[in-house]
């Protein structure tokens, strides 16, 4: 089986490559241009993504035709994704990330559901990213000012927990401002050090994280996102179709992404 790059060449598909070293495109950045994006590449591998079902999409009958492209067959009632696309995608995914990542830029992961949840977290501590794992607060993003201040509550109330001043108080208003701590923490322990917006966000499932996507539409965030076949393609800049409810597939994709922004990061360290 083989895969086909951008100049027609066969590469084998277990060493599957979307790009030639040297190869350039541009890049986006709020509101214009941050300017070329060299390719470079990364260990996609097709057999692994198999492995992870990367490929399984929803039911034949939940499917947005406008995923019709990026779907290869169908099998017991249920759409196959075709992995040179996907592979495709997040090849461009990585290079975004990588370029972003070595100009010291900064990225937001949201997954909320269950299944992404531990992934999305743990991905993006890994990575040094903020993160929305547990519930999407609308307008985290387009009303940035309530947010902050909710985040300067937030670390107010920690530092105090750490003081032990909480213990001081009242046992009742101690009690109160505990729970308010712990939801705190529970919305917006991911983004605890965040000071501004993002550049980049990251979502997992278009879906369950639509209030997400239309926010950074809203404010010109550029938006990498994993779509499975009940999607719609053109809403991110950079979509990738893949399984969304796998942990395993999930997983996947955000190992390749983390590994990006890791090497960006390094580079962005070794020439600041």
């Amino acid at each position: 089986m083989y895969g086909q790059s951008t100049v027609g060449q066969k590469v084998p598909s277990e060493q599957f490559y979307i790009s030639v070293q040297g190869s350039s495109s541009l890049f986006f950045e709020k509101g214009g241009i941050w300017g070329e994006m060299t390719r470079r590449y990364w260990n996609i591998n097709l057999e692994e993504m198999m492995e992870a079902g990367v490929h399984f999409g929803h039911g034949t009958r939940k499917w947005n035709p406008k995923m019709a492209p990026y779907i290869s067959a169908k099998r017991k009632g249920i759409h196959i994704t075709n992995l040179t696309r996907t592979a495709r995608f997040l090849s461009e995914a990585c290079d975004l990330v990588f370029d972003a990542g070595s100009r010291g830029k900064q990225f937001l992961i949201v997954g909320t559901k269950n299944k992404a949840a531990d992934s999305v977290a743990w991905a993006a501590i890994r990575a040094r990213c903020h993160y929305v794992n547990k519930k999407w607060l609308g307008g985290m993003l387009t009303n940035w000012s309530t947010t902050e201040t909710r985040l300067h509550k937030f670390r107010d109330l920690r530092m105090e927990q750490k003081t032990g001043r909480l213990n001081r108080l009242p046992k009742r208003d101690a009690a109160m401002l505990k729970r308010q701590l712990s939801r705190l923490q529970t919305y917006l322990g991911g983004i605890k050090y965040m000071t501004g917006l993002p550049d980049i966000v990251i979502i997992i499932d278009q879906h369950e994280e639509y209030t997400a996507l239309r926010e950074c539409i809203t404010l010109g965030i550029p938006t990498i996102c994993l779509i499975d076949t009940n999607c719609d393609p053109d809403l991110a800049d950079i979509s990738i179709p893949a399984n969304d409810d796998a942990i395993s597939s999930i997983r996947l994709i955000l190992n390749k992404l983390v590994f990006a922004i890791c090497e960006g990061r390094s580079s962005y360290i070794r020439n600041p």
